[in-house]
């Protein structure tokens, strides 16, 4: 079987700018009118150069003049358009290729995500999708324009006389091998930059994460050791290429715009021998002086030409990351009974098993509680459960169907997911609460919150309901969050509720109320509880025990202290625990 021909980056690039060809093709047209109306220019000093060295008058260049206007206004507006069409192209297909990028994470195994540091995803989505715009909106365009212009100035002088053309040359050919030098190792040295500077954006943002503990324990920026070496590393790299780098960008920079070293001394020979008339020598000096710059303008795209094959692998990866498979047709579910069986998970390596054969009936309209030491699986059977990851053995089945066959809008529709983490936008309150079902009212957004008792720490905020909670919920209480997170799930109104130690971050005092509260909210719905307070599940329908990713027992409270000795002693641990508290 012939093996299939790998696509460029440029090519992948192009596709994913498919529904604005058309403005990136009318921003080359725009740009290749600009070149026509800067080649009048030149065409029309050199004639003007001829009638002056043959005895013409003043009044025979005045024509020329007034060309010379209409060429520069014509470039003028042909180049502004030609940028502001390529921009507004561009623009709109980063926007698209960054909405891409969003809805792929969500349809990719909650276990990529998490075993990808939250540094790279900034880094790719911000970054290297607007490190394509370059590319996109002027390499395009101007490059197109500027490596035109040269070309037509050669093939003028050309022929004029194929020897100055050749002298004209002289310095950009230099100046080409130079480059060509620089640009051999660029891409690998951009390669080299792409991975440093992710891992010093991976050590930023969990040095940002950590700042409690950092300040708490009276540690600096400079103390902490894998962010002051990520940072050391990348200013080193950096200033290595750099180095590396210089003296072949100086040469081209140098010698290119050079061009009159070569072309006056051959000039004035040829000249000088009779080969060469005056106007002809004169009409050459002015054309090679608009000949270099340019070119050097086209040049300082070679960057981008480099670096686009890193950007676009990088931005590749997300996009073809492995899926969760899920079809797009909605199924019939006969019942909200969910089972597990023999289910098997591996995370990470191979041969790291969180979970083996779990078995497991969760009836609908049930309080089912999974409890365990910490790692024992408990808060992975949810998450699978859940849909975030896929088994990787055995079934999960909802209703008599494997999840694996519900498309992920009906899976997502059926079950309300809230855990000690749950994450709140930089949006007021009542945006982050009614964001568990859009087209709620406001009344019922303060209806379930006074439900889920936050109502009254709500309205003592500045604002009120429309206070912002700031990124990630950083102006609230880690209490306050959860309640909110909490109220979230209850708004969304899901036949399953699923509770991974929801209330962990919660003092007593309102766990009680947020317990009272989760009762009512979920009355007629099936609820699985994940919990360290054994307190707060004693009355589930069932609790299951589990245990180094295996499910050792399951009863109701009272059979599970008398048949698990493992529940047995937890459950003496946490009476041990509230009588010494």
């Amino acid at each position: 079987m012939k093996e299939k021909k790998k696509e460029s980056p440029f090519s992948r690039l192009w596709s994913w700018a498919k529904d604005y060809h058309g403005g990136f093709y009318g921003s080359v047209l725009l740009a290749m009118l600009g070149v026509g109306g800067s080649m009048v220019a030149y065409f029309s000093v050199a004639a003007m150069i001829r009638i002056l060295l043959t005895g013409g008058g003043l009044g025979a260049c005045m024509h020329w003049c007034l060309l010379m206007l209409i060429g520069y206004v014509a470039k003028s507006l042909c180049s502004a358009a030609s940028t502001a069409l390529s921009h507004r192209a561009t623009y709109h297909a980063l926007r698209d290729l960054r909405k891409q990028l969003l809805a792929k994470l969500s349809r990719v195994p909650m276990g990529t995500i998490l075993d990808t540091p939250s540094g790279q995803y900034k880094t790719t989505i911000v970054d290297r999708v607007e490190g394509m715009e370059p590319t996109l909106a002027h390499l395009i365009p101007e490059m197109t324009s500027n490596l035109l212009i040269p070309i037509f100035i050669a093939v003028y002088i050309f022929c004029i006389d194929w020897r100055m053309g050749l002298a004209s040359l002289a310095t950009t050919v230099i100046g080409m091998i130079a480059a060509s030098q620089s640009a051999k190792t660029y891409a690998v040295k951009w390669d080299g930059a792409v991975a440093v500077g992710r891992k010093m954006a991976n050590a930023i943002v969990e040095y940002i994460g950590g700042i409690q503990i950092v300040k708490a324990f009276s540690q600096s920026a400079g103390s902490y050791r894998r962010y002051a070496d990520a940072v050391e590393e990348n200013a080193v790299y950096y200033k290595n290429w750099m180095k590396e780098n210089q003296k072949f960008m100086c040469i081209m920079q140098t010698v290119t715009p050079s061009v009159l070293l070569v072309v006056l001394p051959v000039g004035l020979l040829l000249w000088s021998q009779g080969g060469l008339s005056a106007a002809d020598f004169m009409t050459v000096i002015v054309l090679s002086l608009g000949f270099t710059g340019p070119f050097l303008a086209a040049m300082s795209f070679v960057d981008e030409l480099a670096v686009v094959g890193t950007n676009v692998d990088e931005i590749n990866d997300i996009l073809e990351a492995r899926e969760l498979e899920r079809p797009e047709k909605k199924v019939t579910l006969k019942d909200r009974m969910i089972q597990l069986e023999q289910v098997s998970f591996t995370y990470g390596k191979e041969d790291e098993k969180v979970l083996s054969d779990v078995s497991l009936t969760i009836r609908p309209q049930t309080v089912t509680a999974l409890v365990g030491p910490s790692g024992s699986g408990k808060s992975t059977i949810a998450k699978l459960i859940a849909g975030l990851w896929d088994v990787s053995g055995g079934s999960i089945l909802m209703g008599g169907c494997d999840i694996r066959d519900i498309p992920l809008d009906q899976l997502n529709q059926q079950i309300a997911y809230v855990s000690q983490d749950n994450y709140l936008f930089n949006r007021t309150v009542r945006d982050n609460i009614r964001m568990g079902r859009l087209d709620a009212s406001d009344r019922e957004v303060e209806a379930v919150a006074k439900a889920a008792g936050c109502d009254s720490f709500i309205r003592a905020l500045d604002q009120g309901y429309d206070t912002v909670c700031g990124s990630g919920g950083g102006h609230l209480s880690g209490g306050e969050k959860q309640r909110i997170s909490i109220a979230r799930a209850m708004l969304k109104d899901a036949p399953i509720v699923i509770l991974d130690e929801a209330t962990a971050s919660v003092d007593p005092e309102n766990e009680a109320v947020i317990q009272k509260a989760i009762l009512a909210l979920t009355k007629g719905k099936t609820l699985i509880v994940i919990a360290h307070r054994l307190s707060t599940i004693a009355d589930a329908d069932c609790i299951v025990v589990v245990s180094k990713g295996k499910i050792v027992a399951q009863g109701t409270q009272k059979e599970l202290l008398e048949s698990c000795p493992l529940y047995a002693r937890m459950w003496q641990a946490h009476i041990g625990t509230k009588d010494a508290a």
